[in-house]
């Protein structure tokens, strides 16, 4: 446990001095992942990045 703890103290403390936390990007990553599910195999990269822009515009 204390390995853990030793490799992320920084972010830790951060949220108990600042009250800061990485939930956007948690977020973001959430939504990213969900829309990867819903267009596998997709072939046109492009029309792909597009939507995904879109998405989290």
């Amino acid at each position: 446990m204390a390995s853990p703890i030793k490799m992320h103290y920084e972010a830790i403390f951060n949220y108990f001095n600042n009250r800061e936390t990485n939930v956007c990007a948690e977020s973001l990553n959430a939504k990213i992942k969900e829309f990867r599910a819903q267009f596998k195999g997709v072939r046109d990269v492009k029309f792909f990045l597009y939507r995904l822009t879109k998405l989290v515009a």
